[in-house]
């Protein structure tokens, strides 16, 4: 706090949107373990605690955060910190190879993170004090934002009771199926091709770290960057499983499929191409299978590390491509999502990240047509896959295009306010040191 030349209190509006959004962001955590408890799951506080002792649930999750951390501190730090975690991890799995129990990692990774903040409050002082605790907060964040996302899932299972696939399976009819296409050829590549895309389908958390950790590297030096990786990925968190409740579906693999348990319409994925004859209706579904296909959130977080890959040096470009094309293929290939799915995702991503890119700029009246065009366009996509489903079934060579034509133009809005226009400066800016 700071005392104004009248003699008043002032607090600096920075920090009072930190403490506000704090203060909700724990009544937030607290409500939803309260809500854990009664609907009789494990919840995200609670979770956490157990990972410190037991069997971790996602332990690339942990790593990822303990990664992320990383880079507010130095080298020696570094290593040191590393080293404890991977020694801690050994012992821990060298218990559970004795006991016969699960095998898994991850508890060094939570307990060093944690010892990391207590001794960066304590023991160290000025900008390493400062930027420790701001690489150590992000990997935090994310951990939570993991449980948090863990836990919602919980919710939609149990809460909704009926799911929305046979509508969304066709309206897919106006994309040909993609899912059912391309399931076929994925069943087709076993094993090796097959395994590779798990890996990169699981592993999406690994190759956010990796951008994240590139545009944090000069943290330490006081460079943070305004806009970054991790910031995508927590309004992401926090804005698309939202639309979970809203719009229930568990996918076509479990709806279609043979991973159903006895719930699935038929068992049709991927080798039978499901017809247009249906009248869709809202369908009974388990109580454990997380209603977590729309908007493919997946798609989402590949979009945006593939966009925030595009700055990097080429290694890193290749990379957020690669996983970009893995991801998309998986989702569709082992029929966690419909083609509709990733049409929403990839406008709900567009969206989040024209809403914070280039925070210099404010909002001016291209970020609010850009955010408020995304939103408008997800909330048509989401009621047309609702009550034109059998229209889009029968006329798919009208709705393919024209649902194909919306993801394109707002994709190209974006790219020529936020890229192009850098771009073009960056080339007038060469031309000029050429010319002198």
């Amino acid at each position: 706090m700071f005392i104004d030349g009248r003699g008043g209190v002032r607090v600096p509006s920075t920090r009072v949107w930190i403490v506000a959004v704090a203060a909700i962001f724990g009544a937030f955590l607290i409500g939803l373990q309260i809500a854990s408890f009664r609907l009789g799951f494990d919840g995200p506080l609670y979770s956490l605690l157990r990972d410190y002792v037991a069997t971790p649930k996602a332990p690339e999750a942990l790593w990822a955060g303990l990664g992320l951390a990383m880079v507010g501190l130095n080298n020696r730090h570094r290593v040191i910190a590393l080293s404890v975690a991977a020694g801690i991890d050994v012992v821990f799995l060298a218990i559970r190879v004795l006991l016969g129990s699960q095998l898994a990692i991850g508890n060094g990774a939570l307990i060093v993170l944690t010892g990391l903040a207590v001794v960066a409050m304590w023991r160290w002082t000025g900008a390493e004090r400062t930027t420790a605790l701001g690489g150590i907060a992000l990997g935090a964040l994310l951990i939570l934002a993991s449980k948090i996302g863990d836990s919602w899932l919980h919710v939609t299972a149990i809460t909704r009771a009926n799911v929305l696939d046979e509508y969304v399976m066709m309206a897919d009819h106006a994309l040909g199926q993609p899912s059912w296409v391309v399931g076929r050829v994925i069943d087709a590549t076993r094993p090796i091709p097959y395994a590779l895309l798990h890996l990169v389908y699981i592993e999406l958390s690994v190759a956010a770290m990796v951008v994240a950790i590139y545009q944090l590297r000069n943290v330490r030096s006081g460079a943070w960057p305004r806009h970054f990786l991790v910031r995508t990925f927590i309004v992401l968190g926090i804005t698309g499983p939202l639309l979970y409740v809203l719009f229930p579906v568990v996918g076509p693999v479990y709806a279609f499929g043979t991973q159903g348990d006895g719930f699935q319409v038929g068992n049709l994925f991927p080798h039978v191409m499901p017809p247009t004859s249906w009248l869709p209706r809202p369908i009974p579904f388990d109580h454990f299978t997380p209603r977590n296909c729309m908007p493919s959130m997946h798609t989402a977080w590949a979009l945006a590390v593939f966009i925030h890959s595009r700055q990097g040096p080429r290694w890193l470009r290749w990379g957020g491509a690669f996983w970009l094309v893995g991801t998309l293929t998986a989702t569709l290939g082992f029929g966690y999502h419909y083609g509709v799915d990733l049409v929403a995702g990839a406008v709900l991503c567009l969206a989040v990240e024209s809403a914070l890119r280039d925070p210099e700029r404010g909002w001016d009246r291209t970020r609010v047509m850009l955010v408020g065009g995304g939103a408008a366009l997800l909330a048509a996509l989401l009621w047309s896959f609702r009550y034109l489903a059998v229209p889009m079934a029968h006329l798919p060579e009208l709705f393919g295009p024209v649902i194909v034509a919306l993801l394109a133009a707002y994709s190209l809005a974006f790219y020529v306010t936020f890229f192009a226009r850098s771009r073009t400066v960056a080339t007038s800016g060469v031309k000029l040191q050429v010319d002198t």
